[in-house]
């Protein structure tokens, strides 16, 4: 049975209707996946010698202290970006197969995720490192296997509180908390973690408990899911109480205004939009890596430009690169009404113009550390209003991903979102910036290169109405294209 699964897994990723689009993201996905499994390799290999050369002590034992904020990370990260398991089983529900095998085999997804085995690229060679420095075979292999039962702990933890995103606030705010208390010696939380870590490797009888307690999760999601697998229940919609507003002030921009709307309820209302927003509220924090010089790599003018168009384009990239995903659930509906194709799109491109604004004023804070920070900050948003809104646009008649605003998942990303050309729209969207910016520099001074950025930007005010047509053209010839892959789910 798990074969038949697999086979429908593999035809279901050649048949889709972004199969082109799948293809540059594996190539993408192996390349990233091949570049942390290096990253964990050397960390692996390494930290042994970088604890006991820099004279912290024990290896071991450091490593044990700052485990709860490796484990807590990995939780975080996981809710933010590991797809969960049960997506794909709607048809199923239809086919004479028992549930429980649907759900294990669901479940069993979860467990060779790369989520999950890049870990072992960590702990395997280090493992390996302290048995060549004569620490005990069973202590050691009873440590490690309590550590890797303990990342199988999260992965089970993030498939049952997957929808619930009060739970994952509360634990990633009790998490930063942590972590600043003990900056400041307020509070060492490690303090009474790390003896668990240790009991692991001192008692290697204890590394029956984490994996006790990973079992046990592993029913509770089995039982969870299988419980909720029927139509009318688990998979039911969630229903809410309407509200209706009239926003009638924005009746003076006529269709335009209509549209507007529409994007001002599809923010306040649901749950995908809203973290579109507050991601654009904290990229306005992202120039704090680059201009306050803590970063000695990043204290440059060329990596100022790069981050004046972060802290004033957060939601323009958030937002703006998945138009028109966000009305994906009655696209078609809107297709076939008679609506012109540039009123639509405006009513995006000012969405995205009002909130660059409104960053730029935000952002005045970096006043504090030197006119140059904000120039560079100013820039970016004439840069982004200019040229980038309208990249945005252009990329996203070429992202076919439908998207379930009520949900989270893939907030920072989505593989359809990925392909040859929005790839290449990148490159004008983030580096033809900095170029611009050199050859002002080095030619006559770093004011002229601030000052060919900002006219470069305003030049794309001259050249609007050609631009919109232009990408006008564009969605309407991927139109049915479009169509075709919002009927995938």
């Amino acid at each position: 049975m798990f074969r038949h699964f697999i086979g429908l897994q593999w035809k279901s990723f050649f048949r889709s209707a972004s199969f082109k689009t799948e293809i540059w993201f594996k190539i993408l996905m192996a390349l990233g996946a091949l570049y942390f499994i290096l990253v964990f390799l050397s960390m692996g290999v390494g930290a042994y010698f970088l604890i006991e050369e820099a004279g912290l002590g024990d290896p071991l034992r450091v490593v044990n202290r700052f485990m709860i904020y490796y484990l807590a990370f990995d939780l975080v990260f996981r809710y933010m970006l590991q797809k969960m398991p049960v997506t794909n089983i709607k048809p199923l529900l239809y086919l004479p197969i028992k549930k429980r095998q649907v759900v294990n085999f669901s479940l069993g997804k979860t467990v060779i995720s790369f989520f999950n085995v890049a870990h072992a690229f960590f702990f395997v060679p280090f493992s390996v490192v302290l048995l060549t420095k004569d620490y005990p075979l069973l202590q050691v292999v009873g440590w490690h296997l309590g550590m890797m039962a303990l990342f199988y702990c999260n992965n089970f933890i993030n498939i049952m509180v997957n929808n619930k995103d009060s739970v994952f606030y509360v634990f990633a705010a009790l998490f930063i908390l942590a972590g600043a208390s003990q900056y400041y010696d307020w509070f060492d939380i490690t303090l009474y973690t790390q003896p668990f870590f240790d009991n692991l490797y001192d008692l290697p009888w204890m590394a029956i408990i984490p994996w006790l307690v990973m079992i046990g999760l592993y029913f509770s999601a089995f039982a969870y899911f299988k419980k909720h697998m029927f139509l009318d229940g688990g998979l039911a919609k969630k229903q809410t109480e309407a509200k209706t507003e009239n926003l009638e002030w924005l009746d003076r921009f006529g269709n335009l205004g209509t549209f507007l709307k529409n994007d001002i309820k599809l923010i306040k209302r649901n749950k995908r939009s809203r973290t579109a927003v507050i991601m654009g509220f904290f990229f306005i924090f992202y120039g704090l890596l680059f201009f306050t010089g803590s970063i000695e790599v990043y204290d440059n003018p060329f990596w100022k430009i790069f981050a004046g168009i972060f802290v004033t384009g957060g939601f323009l990239f958030s937002f703006g690169q998945y138009v028109p995903s966000w009305d994906s659930s009655y696209y078609p509906l809107m297709m076939s009404q008679n609506i012109k194709y540039r009123e639509y799109l405006a009513s995006k491109w000012y969405l995205v113009i009002i909130a660059t604004v409104i960053s730029t004023i935000l952002a005045t804070f970096y006043l504090y550390f030197g006119w140059e920070a904000y120039a560079a900050v100013l820039v970016g948003a004439i840069y982004n209003v200019g040229i980038n809104s309208y990249l945005v646009l252009w990329g996203g008649a070429y992202v076919k991903t439908p998207i379930e605003l009520t949900s989270n998942k893939k907030a920072f990303g989505d593989k359809q979102a990925f392909n040859a050309k929005t790839l290449l729209l990148t490159l004008p969207k983030l580096f033809l910036p900095m170029v611009i910016y050199a050859i002002g520099h080095f030619l006559i001074s770093p004011v002229a290169g601030y000052l060919f950025v900002a006219i470069f930007g305003l030049l794309g005010f001259v050249f609007k109405e050609r631009v919109f047509q232009m990408i006008e053209g564009i969605y309407k010839k991927e139109k049915y294209k479009t169509l075709q892959a919002y009927k995938q789910k």
